[in-house]
C-alpha cells in the first residue's frame, strides 16, 4: 500500500497530484531546486528536499538526486508527473531498483513509446530520420525532438535552406529540456487536426480507451486550448482511433495512464505518438468520465485491476491554458510577480502559482489551467469564456485576451478549427482593443487616493488635471478637474471615484471600474496600464535601432562570424535568448551596419537590456 509519494516535477502538476493524495490520506514528498525553494508545490508537500545544482532549468533531470530524495525523505513511491524524467526510462528503473513504487509504465514500455522514432516504427510509420535526405519535395517538414514534447524542439521547416539551422536549435531545445538532443523529420501535414486517445491499463490484461481529446489550438507547438470530446468526428472514425490507441498499449504491454495521439486529415488518423505519462490536458477527461486520473494511477500501481468496461462519457469539457505571456509580440514570456488570480465560481483552476508568486524564467510560463464542463459543447464553451473574461489576473502579461477571442471565434465555436487556426487568425486575435475608459478610471482612482492629503485645491482652477498612462504599448494622456462638487471629466459623468473602484456614466449608461494598484502598475478591470513619468528620464532613452531583449534569458548563440561593424539584412538572426527552456530568435529590424553587440554568448539579460544596435541604411 502506498504511504507517501514523492511527485518527481514542479509547479502545476506537483500540486496536481498532491491534491489527489490528500484525499487519499497519502503523505507528500516535494523536491525543489533553488529557484523554487518558496515556490507553492514546495509549500504545499508534508516535506521538500533541496535539489542541489548551479542550473534551477536542469535540477529536475537529475534523477539520481531524486531518488536520494525520496528513500531520505521516507517516500516509498515516485510519481513523475510530465516533462522532465516523466518518460525516462533509466529513471523509472532507478526508481524500483531503491525498491520503491513506480507510478507510471514499465520501463520497456517506456523505451518502446517514449522515443517517437521507434514508437513510429512500432506502429508501421517509418519517420524520415535522415536529414541528409529531404528534399524540396519533401517540404514541408517538421523537426522533432525524439524525446520530447509539449511544443520543445519541434521546427517547421518550409524552405531547404533553413533546414541546417532549425535542427541545430532543436537539438539544443531537446537538449536543454529533456537532457536528449535527438531530433527526426517527417512529412509536416497542413490543417490537421491534432486528436489524442486517453488510454488506462492494468497489469491484468484490461485496457480502456477513454473518448477522445481534441487538442488542435496551439502555439508553438504547444496546445492552448484542449476539449473532451474532439467535436464532428464520425462514429466510425473515433472507433478507429480507440482501436489504434488499445492497439498501441497492448504492442508493449502497457501498465498505467498514456495517451496516444493522432492527426486527422481527410477523414483520415495519422500517427504522431504515444506520451507515456499523464498529459498536461487530463482534467477534460476527467470531468467528461467522472474519474481521478491520478487515483487510478495509484491504484493500478498498487496492482488492483480496472473494471472491465470504463465509466460513461457524459456532457463536455473545455480546458485553456493560461501563460504568462505575450502572444501580440511573438509570444514572449513574460516575468514578474503575480498578485492576484482568482476565477468564477463552477470552474475547475489547476495551478502551482497563489497570489504573491514570482514568475521566474527557468521554467514553463503556464500559470494555470481553467476547464469548464457542461451538458453541451457550447454551455461549457460559453462558460469557460465568460470565467476567463471575468477571472481576476493582476501581474504580468498574460494570454487570457487571446483565450476568450478564441473560443469565441466562429471557427472554434462550430468545431472547423485546425492545428493552423493561429497561423490565420493570429493577427486579429491579438489586435489589441483597450477599454477607452480605463485610463481616466484609473487617473480618477489616483486622484480620490490623494484627495484626503491635498484636497484636490489648485491655484489655477481652470486648468485641468493631467496624467499619462501606457497601455497595451501606446501612450493615452486624460484630463480631470478638481471641482467644489469632486471630480469631474469632459463627455462622461462621474457617479463615484474612490481609491478601489470607479462608477462612470456615458449615455445614460453606467460601468463599473474596480482598480488595483501595484506600484506603477495599474489594473482597471481586465485592463493593465502602466503610468508613466510626468517627466521622463532622458537616460533611459536608446537610439534608434537599438534591440531590446523581450523577456529575461541567457544569450545561448550568435550569429556565427557575427561582429561589430558587419552589414546585416533585414530579418537576419543575429542571436538566440534561452528563457523558460525555449530559444528565441532575435533579428535583425532593417537592412544595415551592426554598431553594437554587447551582448555576448552566455550573457543573462534582464527584460529591456540592449542586445545590439543595427544603424539603418
Amino acid at each position: 500500500m502506498i504511504t507517501s509519494v514523492l511527485v518527481a516535477n514542479r509547479g502545476e502538476i506537483a500540486c496536481r497530484v498532491f491534491r489527489t493524495c490528500r484525499a487519499w490520506g497519502v503523505r507528500t514528498v516535494a523536491v525543489h531546486s533553488d529557484a523554487d525553494a518558496n515556490a507553492l508545490h514546495t509549500r504545499e508537500a508534508d516535506a521538500a528536499v533541496r535539489l542541489p545544482g548551479a542550473a534551477p532549468a536542469d535540477t529536475y533531470l537529475r534523477g539520481d538526486l531524486i531518488v536520494k530524495a525520496a528513500v531520505a525523505a521516507g517516500a516509498d513511491a515516485v510519481h513523475p508527473g510530465y516533462g522532465f524524467l516523466s518518460e525516462n526510462a533509466d529513471f523509472a528503473r532507478a526508481v524500483r531498483d531503491a525498491g520503491l513504487v513506480w507510478i507510471g509504465p514499465p520501463p520497456e514500455a517506456i523505451e518502446a513509446m517514449a522515443s517517437k522514432t521507434r514508437a513510429k516504427e512500432l506502429m508501421g510509420v517509418a519517420p524520415l530520420t535522415d536529414a541528409a535526405l529531404v528534399t524540396e519535395a519533401d517540404l514541408p517538414v517538421l523537426v522533432k525532438a525524439a524525446a520530447g514534447g509539449g511544443g520543445r524542439g519541434m521546427r517547421v521547416v518550409r524552405r531547404l535552406a533553413d533546414l541546417d539551422a532549425e535542427l541545430t536549435a532543436a537539438r539544443a531545445e531537446a537538449t536543454s529540456a529533456f537532457g536528449d538532443g535527438e531530433v527526426f523529420v517527417e512529412p509536416y501535414l497542413e490543417n490537421g487536426r491534432h486528436v489524442e486517445v486517453q488510454i488506462l491499463a492494468d497489469s491484468h490484461g484490461t485496457v480502456w480507451a477513454l473518448g477522445t481529446r481534441d487538442c488542435s489550438l496551439q502555439r508553438r507547438h504547444q496546445k492552448v486550448i484542449e476539449e473532451s470530446p474532439a467535436p464532428g468526428l464520425t462514429p466510425g472514425l473515433t472507433a478507429e482511433l480507440h482501436d489504434l490507441a488499445v492497439r498501441a498499449a497492448r504492442a508493449v504491454d502497457y501498465v498505467g495512464a498514456g495517451t496516444v495521439e493522432f492527426l486527422v486529415a481527410d477523414g483520415r488518423a495519422h500517427f504522431l505518438e504515444m506520451n507515456t505519462r499523464l498529459q498536461v490536458e487530463h482534467p477534460v477527461t476527467e470531468a467528461v468520465f467522472g474519474i481521478d486520473l491520478v487515483a487510478l494511477q495509484f491504484r493500478i500501481a498498487e496492482g488492483h485491476a480496472l473494471e472491465a468496461d470504463p465509466p460513461r462519457a457524459r456532457g463536455h469539457a473545455v480546458e485553456a491554458r493560461l501563460y504568462a505571456e505575450d502572444p501580440a509580440s511573438g509570444w514572449a514570456p513574460q516575468t514578474g510577480r503575480l498578485h492576484r488570480l482568482t476565477v468564477p465560481d463552477g470552474i475547475r483552476l489547476d495551478t502551482g502559482y497563489t497570489d504573491g508568486d514570482d514568475i521566474g524564467v527557468h521554467y514553463d510560463p503556464m500559470l494555470a489551467k481553467a476547464v469548464a464542463h457542461a451538458p453541451t459543447r457550447a454551455e461549457a464553451v460559453r462558460r469557460l469564456a465568460g470565467a476567463l473574461e471575468r477571472a481576476v489576473i493582476h501581474g504580468p502579461v498574460t494570454n487570457r485576451d487571446l483565450l476568450v477571442r478564441s473560443l469565441r471565434h466562429a471557427e472554434f465555436t462550430s468545431g472547423r478549427m485546425d492545428t493552423g487556426f493561429y497561423d490565420r487568425h493570429l493577427a486579429d486575435l491579438t489586435r489589441s482593443a483597450p477599454d477607452p475608459l480605463a485610463p481616466l478610471a484609473a487617473a480618477l482612482a489616483d486622484a480620490a487616493t490623494h484627495a484626503g492629503r491635498f484636497g484636490g485645491w489648485r491655484n489655477l482652477p481652470s486648468q485641468p488635471q493631467v496624467k499619462r498612462y501606457a497601455v497595451a504599448g501606446e501612450e493615452h494622456e486624460v484630463r480631470y478637474h478638481h471641482t467644489r462638487d469632486g471630480l469631474t471629466a469632459e463627455g462622461v459623468h462621474v457617479v463615484h471615484a474612490g481609491p478601489d473602484r470607479v462608477v462612470l456614466e456615458t449615455d445614460g449608461v453606467q460601468r463599473r471600474f474596480d482598480i488595483a494598484r501595484y506600484g506603477d502598475r495599474i489594473h482597471v478591470n481586465t485592463t493593465a496600464l502602466t503610468a508613466l513619468p510626468r517627466f521622463p528620464d532622458p537616460t533611459t532613452q536608446h537610439v534608434p535601432g537599438s534591440l531590446l531583449a523581450p523577456m529575461p534569458g541567457t544569450v545561448v548563440r550568435v550569429a556565427e562570424g557575427l561582429t561589430e561593424g558587419a552589414t546585416v539584412q533585414a530579418g537576419q538572426p543575429l542571436l538566440w535568448l534561452e528563457a523558460m527552456k525555449m530559444e528565441h530568435r532575435i533579428t535583425a529590424p532593417v537592412t544595415g551596419r551592426l554598431t553594437a553587440l554587447p551582448a555576448g554568448l552566455g550573457r543573462q539579460v534582464e527584460m529591456g537590456a540592449l542586445l545590439a544596435v543595427v544603424e539603418s541604411d
